[in-house]
């Protein structure tokens, strides 16, 4: 094993010292085909990236017991357009998705009101039916994180509550952009 040269050695040992390697490899470069190069691309569909996103559900587990449904609603469908919303919200921030990102998801579609707006009722069971179902309804779960205006992902948690206190959910949800684009492929 190499030692520094002023390390002390026995009087018959000879001393030895580091010594660069007879070859040194080539730098590593992202050359794989899958590589992105630059940033990463945004797109319709493509989703929010950011760091420690699974963490998410472990948020998820322990909200559900306060989601309000109405008996024709699945808490599980409600649970995950509320996942790729708060995700959004957390990529934004360049961060891992905290209690925050999803309780302002849940909380502008009015699933942790025990008495939401009748309208917003309708206009939930319609949008987030069968979400959970990511294998035939993926499109559909994108479509619940991309109509949220990034105005409304950028508040603060209290100011979410008063303005949906207030009934602004067509506001903070941006439904009214939703119904005036063509429907999609389920």
């Amino acid at each position: 094993m190499a030692a520094p040269k002023f390390a002390p050695v026995g009087p018959i040992d000879t001393v030895r010292s580091y010594g660069s390697p007879d070859f040194v490899p080539e730098p590593w470069a992202a050359e794989r085909p899958a590589e992105i190069e630059g940033r990463q691309p945004a797109g319709q569909f493509l989703g929010y990236q950011g760091p420690d996103q699974g963490y998410v559900l472990t948020l998820a587990k322990a909200l559900r017991p306060r989601v309000q449904c109405s008996p024709s609603e699945s808490v599980d469908d409600a649970i995950l357009g509320c996942v790729n919303i708060a995700l959004r919200r957390a990529s934004l921030y360049g961060r891992a998705p905290v209690v925050h990102d999803l309780t302002i998801a849940l909380t502008i579609w009015g699933w942790l009101d025990d008495g939401p707006s009748p309208d917003l009722i309708v206009a939930r069971a319609r949008i987030f039916e069968g979400v959970s179902n990511t294998n035939h309804h993926y499109s559909e779960g994108r479509v619940i994180a991309d109509m949220v205006p990034a105005a409304t992902l950028t508040m603060q948690p209290a100011a979410v509550q008063t303005a949906y206190a207030a009934g602004n959910w067509r506001e903070l949800t941006g439904i009214d952009t939703y119904t005036t684009q063509p429907e999609h492929d389920s």
